[in-house]
């Protein structure tokens, strides 16, 4: 009997991970962020990491126009913004009431402030496969502040040490 999706997700669910999102500049000069767990070192010589993308998200089709993305690590304190840019589409009312704030660095990618990592990449390869597009950056700068990361396992975000 072949493997269903809902089977699938739920596998894969068990495999706890980070929470990042992927920030990128939108045509009209504002960000766009999108929650992400598929996220990867590659490569130490050179520099590289890996992200997965829907090919049906605007984050898809927005770094591939602009070539350069950031990586924003969350801290445990920050599940509100992981839920906020898993919306598609993100409200800038409810940005403001966040507290959702951005910095830019030296090659224009937006960065989320207060994030406790920080990933400015620099897009080198896309590879598509099955409804996902590959992003393959060469991480150009990186700032990194003390604290612990936000979790996510079996649909539900995490701190490290908590009880479930």
């Amino acid at each position: 009997m072949p493997v269903t999706i809902a089977e699938f997700r739920r596998a894969l669910g068990q495999f706890a991970t980070g929470v990042t999102v992927v920030t990128v500049m939108r045509d009209d000069g504002s960000v766009h962020g999108m929650t992400a767990n598929s996220f990867a070192s590659v490569s130490l010589e050179p520099l590289q990491i890996l992200v997965c993308v829907a090919h049906r998200a605007l984050t898809c089709r927005l770094v591939n126009e602009r070539g350069n993305f950031g990586i924003n690590v969350l801290s445990e304190n920050q599940e509100e913004m992981a839920r906020f840019f898993a919306l598609p589409e993100q409200d800038p009312e409810t940005a403001r009431q966040l507290g959702v704030a951005f910095l830019s660095s030296k090659q224009g990618t937006p960065l989320l402030d207060e994030s406790l990592v920080q990933l400015d990449c620099r897009l080198v390869e896309t590879v598509n496969s099955g409804d996902h597009a590959i992003f393959i950056g060469e991480v150009v700068d990186v700032q990194i502040r003390e604290g612990k990361p936000l979790l996510f396992h079996a649909g539900q975000y995490k701190k490290i040490g908590a009880a479930d």
